[in-house]
């Protein structure tokens, strides 16, 4: 982190401090889940082949934003990519949402060796079942740049996660997605443009948002927004209370 960062984090938490504990708002009671891309090709370089590979400035990204976030909310870490041999079952669920959950995060995604194949379905499919999404609320971040390469349908999944869900919500980020890793599984769907992963209808069809992410900063802040928890300036227990 930069020292220009650093200090930016160091105001805000003296400045929660000074204030008193803040309460989270009722969404950070929703467990949520981290799908991170570690397939192959975040180990590619950027745009213009000049940059740092995609993971480099992914895992500053998740150093940034993993200690706001996991100090509100429970989260957990699905990883796909590399780890198996067969080329589509590496999906690893690394933990289930847990308090406090920055460190281990930040550990898994510095010590991930981009590789394999991208089965982005099943991995947000294994992330809601891990929050038994049939019967509780829950929240998904999917990180990814690019397609399902392993004939996964995600807009199939996402009409069955509206469809069966009790109360969960997809959020889709698009990481430096670049036109050779696009791919449909709806062709009639015109309502999809071709510089967004196809993965945007998880999002679409179960209330949640898509955000494109080309930098550090931005990346930062779509994870903070999506996983984060809004706080409210007041004390436990003096939520409209006025003493007598």
């Amino acid at each position: 982190m930069t020292a220009k960062r650093s200090f930016g984090v160091m105001l805000a938490t003296t400045a929660m401090l000074a204030a008193g504990p803040l309460i989270a708002s009722q969404s950070c009671t929703d467990d949520a889940m981290l799908v991170f891309d570690g397939s192959g090709s975040m180990s590619e370089m950027g745009f213009n082949l000049l940059d740092e590979p995609r993971i480099f400035e992914a895992r500053r990204a998740v150093q940034d934003s993993m200690p706001q976030i996991a100090a509100v909310r429970r989260v957990g870490l699905v990883i796909y990519g590399p780890g198996q041999p067969e080329a589509c079952g590496n999906i690893q669920l690394r933990f289930a949402p847990r308090p406090n959950a920055a460190g281990p995060i930040i550990d898994a995604v510095d010590r991930l060796q981009p590789a394999g194949e991208t089965p982005l379905t099943k991995a947000v499919e294994r992330a809601a079942e891990v929050l038994n999404y049939r019967a509780d609320p829950g929240v998904i971040v999917l990180l990814t740049d690019g397609k399902e390469t392993c004939n996964g349908q995600p807009c199939t999944l996402a009409s069955e996660l509206a469809a069966d869900a009790h109360d969960l919500t997809v959020h889709v980020i698009g990481f430096k997605v670049r036109d050779d890793h696009f791919g449909w599984d709806d062709p009639q769907d015109e309502g999809y443009e071709r510089r967004v992963t196809v993965a945007r209808c998880l999002a679409d069809r179960t209330g949640g948002t898509y955000a494109s992410a080309e930098t550090l900063d931005e990346l930062t802040e779509a994870l903070t927004r999506t996983l984060g928890c809004q706080l409210i300036g007041q004390r436990a227990g003096g939520l409209g209370h006025r003493p007598s």
